[in-house]
Parts: C-alpha cells; sequence; structure tokens
C-alpha cells in the first residue's frame, strides 16, 4: 500500500449507495401538495437543505407511516457492486462511514445487511404528531459556512480526519456538494458532477461501486 495514501470514506446514501433517491420517490409516490416547488428549491439552494426537508415531511400525516416505510424499503435498489466495496474497505482497512441525509427509517433496514459499519449518521423521523417531523442529530459545527445542512458532512469530516489523512467523500446530490468542497477527493455521479464542473472541483466519475473500487485502487496501488 502506497503509505502516502491514507484514506477515510466518507459515502452518501440516497441516489449513491441507492439507484433513486428515496426522498423523492417518497414525495413522488405520495405527491402531497407542494412538494416538487420545495424540491425545486432545496436543488436550486434558495432554501437550506434542513428546512427543505423538514418542509417535505410536514407535508404528509403520521397516520401514512406504515404505508411509507412499506414503500421506500420494497421500492429502493442497492447500487450495484456495494456489497464488494463494503468488503474492499474492509480488506483494506480503510474506514468507511455512512453520512445520508436520509432517514433512520429507511437508511439502517437497508443497509443492516451489509453493516456493521464505522459509523453510520443520518437524519431521524418523528411519528409522535399528525405530521412527520424530521430529527437533526449531526447539525453543523461552528467552521460550516453552510448552516443548515441538516446532516452536516463537512463537520463529521472533520471530526474523523486530520491533516494525514486523505478523505474520500461519494454521492450524487446537493446534500454532497459543501462535503465535496471540503475532500481531497471526490467520486461523483448525477447533479453532483453537474455542481462540481460549475464550481471547478476536481472529480472522478462512477457509475457503480466497481468503478469506486478501481478509482481507490488506482491510489492504493494494490493488485486484487
Amino acid at each position: 500500500m502506497n503509505t502516502t495514501f491514507n484514506p477515510v470514506i466518507f459515502c452518501d446514501f440516497d441516489g449513491t449507495i441507492t439507484m433513486k433517491d428515496n426522498i423523492i420517490n417518497i414525495m413522488a409516490k405520495f405527491a402531497p401538495e407542494g412538494w416538487e416547488a420545495i424540491k425545486d428549491d432545496i436543488l436550486a439552494q434558495r432554501v437550506s437543505i434542513q428546512k427543505g426537508v423538514s418542509e417535505l415531511f410536514s407535508l404528509l400525516p403520521t397516520t401514512q407511516k406504515e404505508e411509507i416505510m412499506s414503500f421506500v424499503l420494497e421500492d429502493a435498489k442497492i447500487r450495484e457492486g456495494f456489497g464488494e466495496f463494503v468488503q474492499f474497505t474492509r480488506e483494506q482497512n480503510i474506514p468507511l462511514y455512512i453520512v445520508s441525509g436520509g432517514i433512520d427509517f429507511f437508511v439502517h433496514p437497508m443497509l443492516e445487511p451489509f453493516g456493521p459499519f464505522d459509523r453510520i449518521y443520518c437524519n431521524e423521523g418523528d411519528f409522535s404528531g399528525e405530521q412527520i417531523q424530521i430529527r437533526y442529530p449531526y447539525d453543523c459545527d461552528e467552521h460550516c459556512t453552510n448552516q443548515g445542512c441538516g446532516c452536516c458532512k463537512p463537520s463529521i469530516i472533520r471530526q474523523y480526519t486530520d491533516e494525514q489523512q486523505t478523505s474520500i467523500i461519494i454521492g450524487d446530490s446537493i446534500t454532497d456538494l459543501e462535503a465535496a468542497k471540503l475532500a481531497d477527493i471526490v467520486i461523483a455521479r448525477d447533479f453532483l458532477i453537474e455542481k462540481c464542473e460549475e464550481l471547478n472541483i476536481p472529480y472522478s466519475p462512477f457509475t457503480n461501486f466497481h468503478d469506486c473500487i478501481r478509482i481507490i485502487e488506482n491510489r492504493l496501488n494494490v493488485q486484487i
């Protein structure tokens, strides 16, 4: 292994580990009035991710809890190669943190067959009231320039890396942008590619997790 390369991986969940963004899928399926305008505001960065996601779920009544949970767990598909990728990180002793703007009621059940992980960070669903509320236990630290991340990925990166380590972010969307600005290596797809190109952030594209293995192997200088 190249001793100058000491990676720590921070991997998104929705649209990265899964084929689709589960929050968008839930909204498209149950179609509460006004959800598309909120989604557009989030992507255009007119509202913070935390505010936008809270507004989206507040459109849904808690009486739909079981229906929503059943739908997302049946509909979501894991991206090709993820199991092999997890095994690869274990064999290479690379820390792998899941950092997700998704919600615990679907993130944890879908990841369980592939675990355990070094840590899973995500937001939490609260079904105690009439409308679904979202709790954010991993909020921005004092160094975050984008207050309102929800699950603040840059704050988590700062917590688990130092100058001797190489931070790798794997992601697909606006929730990964601030992390991409901070990371040493960005592995991107979909909307995150557009933002990286717009802001001149270097990245490597991926379609599946076999691509991610190859990208990291090239830096590790190992032959598997």
